[in-house]
């Protein structure tokens, strides 16, 4: 195990890059999420604004 984890010396170069991928990853799953929050957000707002208007 401890040979799969030295990946052959390169595991310095290795693992980093594997928690890049990884991180990437997850910001492209969460991302949407807050964006259509912050979509939504607007939406109402302008809705009350124009409410108020007229």
């Amino acid at each position: 195990m401890s040979e799969f984890l030295y990946m052959g010396g390169y595991a310095a170069y290795v693992w980093p890059s594997y928690l890049l991928a990884l991180l990437i990853l997850v910001l492209n799953l969460v991302a949407p999420f807050y964006c259509a929050r912050r979509v939504k957000r607007a939406l109402v707002r302008k809705a009350r604004l124009s409410r108020r208007a007229t």
